[in-house]
């Protein structure tokens, strides 16, 4: 059987009848991880704590009720934390994060282009949209890095080891929105991943990238993420790494 399925691809290699079907493939694709999707929510769907599943309307203030209950749920306000977030635009998450951590020794770690999104995303935006200035924080445990994720996260991990690899939980927040950010971002981190740690998506139920990215993420590393909490028919999602 093993033969005769070697034959027939090398066959198809020679003979690329395949390319008829070459037009359709991003609508393949997007099938076929949309389906992922779908078998993923109905399987995950009874174990998430706090979880708004079937809701007709999207409501993205719902986002707030998902932090608050990230936090109560964790003890987090209190706590000495690491916060990454990955796609800060306006920093509206961001301050929130700021703002109900009280500890003094907590850092905060802001990451975006500032000049919008590199690529193309979801067939309604565009190269470039979604541009904010930098936010004003007046806050000493925050920061900002300015560019590409690809050009500025390794150059961070190298400067902050001490802070990645120590004790403290870290709260990853991704919402670059994109599968190629997505990707990079969890690949980086993922050494200094440490049970406990918490990751958000911001727009996981995106069949294309960020549920793309997770899937292949937690594919090829090993990695077991368990959710523990979404809104929006999980377009928010939030996992605790075990």
């Amino acid at each position: 059987m093993l033969k005769i399925f070697k034959f027939f691809k090398d066959i198809l290699l020679f003979i690329p009848v395949t390319l008829f079907f070459h037009p359709f493939s991003k609508l393949f694709g997007f099938l076929y991880y949309f389906n992922k999707l779908l078998i993923w929510i109905n399987k995950n769907k009874k174990i998430v704590l706090y979880n708004d599943y079937f809701s007709l309307i999207r409501d993205y203030g719902k986002r707030v009720k998902l932090y608050d209950f990230v936090s109560e749920h964790f003890s987090l306000e209190n706590k000495k934390i690491i916060y990454l977030e990955f796609g800060v635009a306006a920093a509206a998450s961001f301050k929130w994060w700021l703002s109900k951590n009280k500890s003094t020794e907590s850092r905060f770690f802001g990451f975006d282009t500032f000049e919008g999104l590199p690529e193309d995303w979801g067939g309604f935006f565009s190269k470039g949209d979604m541009s904010h200035s930098l936010p004003e924080i007046n806050d000493a445990r925050a920061q900002f890095i300015k560019g590409l994720f690809q050009d500025t996260l390794n150059k961070f991990i190298q400067e902050n080891q001490i802070i990645l690899t120590q004790h403290s939980q870290k709260v990853i927040h991704l919402d670059a929105d994109l599968y190629t950010s997505t990707i990079f971002t969890l690949a980086q981190l993922f050494p200094y991943l440490r049970k406990g740690d918490i990751i958000m998506f911001d727009e996981f139920n995106v069949a294309m990238h960020e549920f793309k990215a997770y899937l292949e993420f937690t594919e090829s590393y090993y990695i077991k993420l368990r959710p523990v909490a979404a809104v929006n028919n999980f377009y928010q999602t939030a996992f605790i790494v075990e």
